[in-house]
């Protein structure tokens, strides 16, 4: 299904920083009330917010910023704000995002004095991260013209800018279909009007905005799942794109926001009511339940070596090296769905998270860092995401024991695997 006409990308001028952060220290996993079994909880949250707090406070800042400013390429009416009247916790362990027909601050728009306030949240230069579980439980805003959205934009926007960044949408609504949620992606090729996408229809005339409901995506290596209340109902790979470019193999920030407005939900009329109220109860990512679940076998390279775990010993900072394929356990690599590479119930690991040529891999306990992320391309190049550098062996070296490292892609025979698929 190609979903609705336009995009939701960036007005220039909004502030965006578009710096890749260190994962977020967590806090004890939030349960809500009407969690079921699809919502158990895998084993490394990366990012979380409960929005727990005293009713009126700000969002915590080490977590999310607050854009400002209007948006043209949308012709949305509202102008985004940094102030609590806009978007606070409840005090009840929700962020309530407000959309007011008002502007004490006598804000311009595109179109002359701005109508309404709201706001709109990210986590670049917070908070980035490639694969794994993306989920929140929300409760959306309600009526003609209202545009709530949770979305998520490549870091790497401030760069290549959009649509070549990527962006997938995990859950938008606009306020005539208040049945239904669309989830997309945009990318090089298939943006705007040309997304890949679908939409979700709750059953027996139930509206989104009468109780809180769960958007989640997995994301893994060429596959992204949406998902509500643990429901699936989409899956997109390369396969969908037409010969497109396949955007999604590198960090992406979270957005949420509720726009006013705009070419597709269309303005509000005298049935819209203000404010009006997006409530999020928590955003939370984690590094997925399918670390375990891939491919399986040797990974090969120079002179048809194997990858393989130094004295086939799964202590934490073993040495990951080339030697003679033997078909022990210490050369059996599964190319996991989260996008971690493991052995012996462990990950292949950039040590101490370093992105200098020669940095050693070795074996370490899984932990859902960038440290961990690789993808194996079609050219056989295994590519940490975090560094963009290529797995290598030290001196274009085939003999046993050669460590294996990390280096800038060249394309040469030292850099090239062969590996489970």
């Amino acid at each position: 299904m190609r979903a609705h006409p336009f995009s939701r990308r960036l007005r220039t001028g909004l502030v965006l920083a578009t710096t890749t952060a260190a994962a977020i220290g967590t806090a004890t996993p939030h349960t809500p009330a009407n969690a079921t079994a699809s919502d158990a909880q895998p084993a490394a949250v990366v990012f979380e917010d409960n929005f727990d707090g005293p009713a009126g406070s700000p969002v915590d800042g080490a977590k999310w910023q607050l854009e400002t400013g209007d948006n043209v390429n949308n012709r949305e009416r509202q102008y985004y704000t940094n102030s609590t009247r806009n978007a606070a916790l409840d005090g009840q362990g929700n962020l309530v995002i407000t959309a007011r027909k008002e502007n004490p601050g006598n804000f311009n728009c595109w179109y002359g004095r701005c109508e309404y306030t709201s706001a709109r949240l990210n986590t670049a230069g917070r908070f980035s991260h490639t694969y794994g579980h993306y989920e929140a439980r929300i409760k959306v805003s309600r009526g003609q013209g209202m545009w709530p959205a949770f979305w998520m934009l490549g870091n790497n926007f401030g760069d290549v800018g959009w649509p070549d960044s990527g962006e997938i949408d995990i859950m938008e609504n606009v306020g005539f279909e208040p049945a239904t949620i669309h989830g997309t992606l945009h990318g090089p090729g298939y943006s705007g009007g040309e997304g890949i996408g679908a939409g979700y229809t709750l059953p027996d005339g139930q509206h989104f905005a009468d109780a809180f409901h769960t958007f989640a995506v997995d994301w893994s290596p060429n596959r992204i799942t949406w998902s509500v209340d643990g429901t699936v109902y989409q899956t997109r790979t390369p396969a969908d794109l037409d010969g497109d470019r396949w955007v999604f193999d590198h960090p992406f920030f979270l957005i949420l926001n509720l726009a006013v407005g705009g070419q597709w939900p269309g303005d509000p009329d005298g049935s819209t009511v203000f404010p009006n109220q997006l409530v999020i109860d928590y955003v939370r990512v984690t590094t997925g339940d399918n670390g375990d679940q891939g491919p399986t076998g040797q990974i090969t390279g120079l002179d048809g070596k194997c990858v393989d775990v130094a004295g086939a010993d799964s202590a934490n900072g073993t040495p990951v090296q080339l030697y003679g394929c033997n078909g022990t356990p210490a050369q059996q690599w599964t190319v996991s769905g989260d996008g971690t590479i493991r052995a012996l119930g462990k990950c292949l690991d950039v040590t101490a998270a370093g992105t200098a040529d020669g940095t050693p891999v070795q074996l370490y306990d899984c932990n859902g860092t960038g440290a961990q992320q690789w993808t194996v391309t079609a050219a056989r190049d295994i590519v940490n995401l975090s560094s963009g550098k290529c797995l290598d062996a030290s001196g274009h070296s085939s003999a046993d024991g050669t460590r294996l490292q990390i280096w800038s892609c060249t394309g040469a025979a030292n850099q090239k695997w062969t590996a489970p698929a």
